[in-house]
């Protein structure tokens, strides 16, 4: 028997030779964990590159967010993002969404010079594109094409798939409606209302829409007509209502209770349903 100082416990030799066996193999293990997540950051080599670009003459600013690491082509992703523009939230979103699997454009729908500050101002922004749906169209249809002509990254021009969160969502859906052809569409908690639900004949990408079933800015009726529109159009569309979810469920800065508010266990069952889309519409899943 051996006595550990100071502690007045007796153990044997065969217990601290097993316990110092065990003491080295773990240690073994969590180097093993650690050198593992070290060369995962160390593959990981996201961009994010300020891309400025022309609409009718107008400057404009976006963000090309891509893993430098990865040189084979990939998909390419337009992301519209809620009525704040293009903002650091916006493209750490983006960097999530791109991984290494996908190189995603945050458009500018609002133009270089407009970068709204506070709620007031990103309503008045936003306002002005939704007012005008033609408009509305022209820029994001412009954003779609700058990401299937860059060059800043390798991207499949024939995978190309567009989302939207919140404004952007209801942008996304005016790109379908204008007759783009593209190979899919996600809502995120975005408006679902348009001028013309007759244009919903023009869509040929399958439709996702992902929704807040509390959402007090998308209310039953709007989400009723939308699913009429669809239906009358023959669209390929799904529409996911998520239980206890309102309005921008998917935004961790979102902090107006019971209105907007952020939701992380929808936020997560919302993205999974958006990668199980891609899977889908870009030839990815089995």
């Amino acid at each position: 028997q051996k006595c550990l100082p100071c502690a007045g416990i007796f153990v044997s030799a065969a217990m601290l030779e097993r316990h110092f066996m065990e003491e080295a193999t773990m240690k073994r293990i969590l180097e093993g964990v650690l050198m593992s997540t070290l060369a995962g950051l160390a593959q990981a080599d996201i961009k994010v590159e300020q891309v400025d670009y022309e609409i009718d003459g107008k400057p404009f600013e976006g963000r090309l967010v891509y893993d430098a690491s990865v040189q084979a082509p990939r998909p390419g992703v337009l992301m519209v993002p809620n009525w704040m523009g293009v903002t650091d939230a916006a493209v750490e979103k983006a960097s999530k969404v791109a991984g290494t699997n996908y190189v995603v454009f945050v458009a500018d729908m609002y133009g270089r010079d407009i970068r709204p500050a506070n709620a007031e101002e990103a309503g008045a922004a936003a306002s002005t594109v939704r007012d005008d749906r033609a408009l509305m169209r022209t820029r994001v249809n412009a954003g779609l094409d700058l990401l299937a002509s860059q060059t800043q990254a390798p991207v499949a021009s024939d995978q190309l798939v567009a989302i939207g969160f919140c404004f952007g969502g209801g942008s996304v859906l005016e790109l379908a409606r204008s007759g783009t052809e593209l190979k899919g569409v996600v809502s995120f908690h975005g408006n679902l209302d348009t001028p013309n639900p007759a244009d919903a004949t023009n869509i040929k990408a399958p439709i996702l829409v992902l929704h807040g079933a509390d959402d007090p800015f998308v209310p039953d009726q709007q989400v009723a007509d939308f699913q009429a529109e669809m239906r009358d159009a023959g669209v390929d569309w799904q529409l996911i209502s998520y239980g206890g979810a309102v309005h921008s469920f998917s935004d961790p800065y979102a902090n107006m209770a019971g209105k907007a508010e952020y939701h992380p266990v929808v936020a997560k069952r919302s993205f999974a349903a958006m990668h199980q889309f891609f899977g889908e519409v870009l030839g990815e899943a089995e």
